[in-house]
């Protein structure tokens, strides 16, 4: 058996509990992903034994990095461009199921709106959180069912409010007294979702001082929502994006149930909670799982008929995605302050930075870490020497962006075994969440760049040949 590399363009819509194995019988195409035939393993005892998710990803690096020479190469062939493991995304989602089994994920789209991501998310059945006119607008296109987006934006734009009326779109957020009348006077057969704030002192971007109703509030608007025949069908909150704190969930389920018995009292049933978003990729996300999984069985056990939604972005866009820089120039420092000892150090410009996809340092509080792919003709991705180093052996550099602001600075100091140069190339892992999608042309420098797919899972790639 071999590994199909193909992504189809089109969408057909699965319901959401189908297709959550990979048992299934494959086959092989070539549309739209990366296709190397030294990636197909042979079989062995009877099962097929595949390339491993690092060795897809670092085929695909090595293919198109081998094939830039910089000192002839055209404008543009060295760009920084991403590989994409689709497979990342399903093993995430089938860990999701796995902890969160009565709770279905609503992708939050602002975190990367990459269309066969949001592809593969839609066949796996998930619904869409989106929070602007055009992420709704991308999501119709691919023929999903209105019903399965949430406008999850408590200050909509006027227009937006028509236009979601128009789509069908019903579902959506309020947290303030202004935005009731809004909607009353814009859509009101509107799916309303009272917003309540939440603790989110924990998380790295703090979204309670923007948004949330207090508890103090909350009785005052579900009065006005009756008064204004208006349709509260549940109740949502969010931790903050990146959340580290589990017991926030706790307590943010348990204000969400004293909301659902102020609802019942207007005559309001609810029927629908949604916990949001704030869920890491990493090896925290079991034990936030596992306190909000006890806190919805207390509260809103499975008897109770209450549904259960969340709004994921990083979680599962993360790690699915690894970025590649090209070392477009690099500046000798001799005498480093950087070393009192007077050793040499170098200043690596790259074709990246805070204004492109590294804005996931500036606004989303990230630390990427820089590891050597290609170095004095050799690729190196995955290999001792890609990782940078504490031994004083190696070599002082600092990292900066192409543009002409000094903030622009990747990494203020790491440490390699080898002395990189011109047209070497670095690569960061774990580039998927807040990253393209907040990237800017600032001074002229291109946002757009290539992504290349790959998928690691047998299951992934069925059901995207089966749209096919």
């Amino acid at each position: 058996m071999v590994m199909p590399t193909a992504l189809t363009d089109r969408f057909t819509q699965l319901d959401y509990t189908d297709y959550s194995n990979n048992h299934v019988f494959l086959k092989r195409s070539t549309n739209g992903f990366y296709n190397h035939h030294e990636d197909y393993h042979d079989v062995v005892g009877g099962h097929s034994v595949g390339p491993s998710p690092k060795e897809l990803i670092g085929n695909a690096l090595r293919h198109r990095v081998e094939n830039v020479d910089h000192e002839f190469c055209d404008p543009g062939e060295e760009d920084t461009f991403f590989v994409a493991d689709l497979g990342e995304v399903y093993r995430q989602h089938l860990r999701w199921k796995l902890n969160l089994p009565r709770v279905k994920p609503f992708y939050a789209v602002k975190c990367n709106p990459d269309p066969k991501l949001l592809q593969l998310l839609a066949a796996l059945g998930t619904g869409f959180d989106c929070a602007s006119k055009a992420e709704i607008e991308q999501v119709l296109r691919m023929g999903i069912d209105p019903s399965r987006i949430i406008y999850a934006q408590p200050c909509k734009t006027n227009s937006y409010v028509r236009y979601v009326a128009s789509q069908g779109v019903r579902q959506m957020t309020f947290d303030n007294t202004d935005e009731l009348r809004k909607i009353a006077r814009l859509f009101p057969d509107a799916e309303l979702f009272l917003r309540i704030h939440t603790d989110d002192s924990s998380s790295l971007c703090r979204l309670s001082l923007k948004f949330g109703a207090s508890l103090d509030l909350t009785d005052g608007l579900l009065a006005l929502a009756h008064e204004l025949g208006l349709n509260v069908v549940g109740v949502s909150f969010h931790v903050g994006s990146g959340a580290s704190d589990p017991l926030a969930f706790l307590k943010a389920v348990r204000d969400a149930h004293s909301v659902f018995q102020q609802a019942a009292t207007y005559g309001f049933h609810l029927k629908t909670l949604d916990v949001g978003g704030g869920f890491c990729a990493d090896d925290t996300f079991e034990e936030m799982a596992g306190v909000l999984r006890a806190a919805l069985d207390d509260y809103f056990p499975a008897h109770s008929g209450i549904h259960l939604i969340a709004e994921p972005g990083r979680f599962y866009a993360s790690a699915a995605f690894t970025l590649a820089c090209n070392i477009i120039a690099r500046r000798t420092i001799e005498d480093s302050p950087m070393d009192p000892q007077g050793e040499t150090s170098y200043m690596l410009y790259v074709n990246d930075g805070l204004y492109g996809n590294f804005s996931s340092i500036m606004f989303d509080h990230q630390h990427p870490e820089a590891k050597v792919l290609r170095a004095a003709g050799q690729t190196l991705f995955d290999s001792p020497l890609a990782e940078a180093t504490t031994s004083r052996q190696g070599v002082d550099y600092s990292i900066w962006g192409p543009t002409c602001d000094g903030i622009d600075r990747i990494t203020e100091r790491i440490r390699f075994p080898m002395v990189l140069d011109v047209g070497d190339w670095l690569y960061f892992e774990d580039m998927g969440a807040y990253t393209k999608c907040s990237a800017t042309t600032f001074n002229g420098f291109s946002n757009d760049h290539d992504v290349i797919y790959v998928c690691s899972e047998p299951g992934a790639q069925a059901l995207l040949d089966y749209l096919h």
